[in-house]
């Protein structure tokens, strides 16, 4: 059976190039007789897979020296409660309310201390981001939250929110590498790679290294420290090695297509090709108000449930996958991350519109 155009919203779409190097290097490792997948994480082949690693993604984002890069595990869902573990100091934390993960980020915080909604998009069914250059920032709040991409919802933040000199903690798992990033401008940005970078099961923290102290929330458990993962060179126990290894992979095909601008100008013209259809169609209609929509995740409807069902079938049908909305907002959802070719985007169009015709 021949690929199909896979526009899940994770675990997503990998480069084909990565898929067939992985699959090259599946059995013998680069001479070493072993898969990575059998190797020890203490070897020194592994060690340099892993430096190498976190190597190519410095060079990709600029990461400055004063920051820290963490490949752990336990998905982004664990770091809904690792943030404020580690970061919520006078137990107060303030949130940005724009999706269902943004949602439940901010419920988890409750746990540890007062977490604030400090702006919301609720109102409208997350379908914008809200101003975010006045908030009511609390005084003694330790950090500002954000998801800056709502894979969900398919709403992105283009401007960032001015935290009043508060550390920014961005989920940015949908978002993750597709296009140049200022990471000064945050305390710590993270995410779960299974969207835009490698297979389910690895996260990746990038932590200012002021931020990570022994001064955590009582009871925080070892393996939620993030000074025990920056302490040991994310080695500290066995980590999610085959994942990291295809991470790896990823970042090195980023740097050979050209970087993050490169990336980013496939995107955006990725994106154009669908919502230019989306906005000219009688039939199918884009959801988020123009200004905050997400270059990575496009929900769209028909208006009619049951229309939206048998498009879903026959697209699917026809080679396009995984294109049904999450459960909680319906329609349609196509995610078309890094590695979704400009093809694969125009032929979904060109369907779109024969749907539309025989309509």
């Amino acid at each position: 059976m021949a690929r199909v155009y896979n526009f899940s919203a994770g675990p997503a779409v990998l480069p084909e190039e990565v898929l067939q190097q992985a699959a090259s290097e599946m059995l013998n490792y680069r001479g070493c007789g072993m898969s990575v997948m059998e190797m020890s994480h203490r070897s020194k082949i592994y060690q340099q897979i892993l430096a190498t690693a976190e190597a190519d993604i410095r060079e990709l984002m600029n990461i400055p020296e004063n920051y820290r890069v963490l490949f752990l595990q336990g998905g982004a869902y664990q770091q809904f409660a690792a943030v404020p573990m580690n970061l919520m100091k006078n137990r107060v934390a303030d949130y940005i309310i724009t999706g269902q993960w943004a949602k439940k980020a901010w419920q988890e915080a409750q746990l540890f201390g007062t977490a604030n909604a400090v702006a919301s998009s609720a109102d409208k069914g997350f379908s914008y981001i809200p101003d975010c250059s006045d908030l009511p920032i609390s005084e003694n709040a330790d950090y500002v939250y954000i998801c800056e991409n709502n894979t969900i919802y398919g709403t992105k933040f283009h401007t960032l929110p001015n935290t009043k000199g508060k550390p920014l903690v961005a989920d940015v798992s949908s978002c993750f590498l597709s296009e140049p990033v200022d990471v000064t401008k945050y305390g710590m940005l993270y995410g779960g790679v299974q969207k835009n970078i490698g297979p389910a099961g690895v996260v990746i923290a990038i932590i200012r290294e002021d931020l990570i102290t022994e001064d955590v929330l009582p009871g925080t458990p070892t393996m939620l420290r993030y000074k025990t993962h920056a302490d040991a060179g994310s080695l500290f126990n066995t980590p999610p090695a085959y994942g990291i290894y295809i991470c790896g992979l990823v970042f090195q095909w980023l740097k050979r297509i050209g970087g993050l601008s490169a990336i980013e100008a496939r995107n955006q013209e990725k994106a154009a090709v669908l919502y230019d259809f989306l906005d000219s169609s009688d039939l199918f209609h884009g959801t988020v108000v123009k200004q905050d929509r997400s270059l990575m995740n496009v929900p769209f409807v028909t208006g009619d449930e049951k229309l939206d069902a048998e498009f879903v079938k026959a697209a699917e049908a026809a080679g396009f996958v995984n294109l049904k909305g999450h459960r909680t907002v319906g329609g349609m959802r196509a995610s078309i991350y890094n590695a979704m070719p400009l093809e694969g985007v125009q032929k979904l169009v060109a369907f779109m519109k024969d749907f539309e015709r025989r309509k």
